[in-house]
């Protein structure tokens, strides 16, 4: 896929309670934060929250599966609100910037929850497997 300045992708995911119980047991992450509601509640966030990097992991998906499938070099990520157990998270990349030289893409990165709030925004820079 030849990829051009203002190229867009995005993929929807709902996070579950599995999700959230899947993540922690593959990253290793088991951060009471996300596991114990009673222990949650009693945090600042009120409640049980997801891993901001299950949360950027749909980017990932997004770059490997609707873009082509190009090799990621480096991401930078902001965490701006937390997300919660059952949002619908919206992940979209967008192509800003292209070096011919190097062949390296540049992505604006974002995830948005069901209200239209962004919940984590960025940067990526992938090589196009192809050319």
């Amino acid at each position: 896929m030849q990829l051009k300045i203002g190229d867009k992708a995005s993929l929807s995911k709902t996070i579950s309670e599995q999700d959230v119980s899947d993540f922690a047991r593959l990253s290793l992450d088991t951060n009471p934060l996300h596991l114990d509601e009673e222990y949650a509640r009693q945090t600042r966030f009120g409640g049980r929250i997801v891993h901001g990097m299950l949360g950027a992991s749909l980017i990932s998906a997004v770059i490997g599966t609707r873009l082509g499938g190009p090799i990621y070099l480096s991401q930078s990520l902001k965490f701006l609100k937390p997300i919660y157990i059952g949002e619908r998270l919206t992940a979209s990349v967008e192509v800003v910037s292209i070096r011919e030289d190097k062949n390296f893409v540049t992505l604006s990165t974002v995830v948005v929850n069901e209200q239209g709030e962004t919940v984590i925004q960025g940067e990526a820079l992938v090589l196009p497997i192809e050319g």
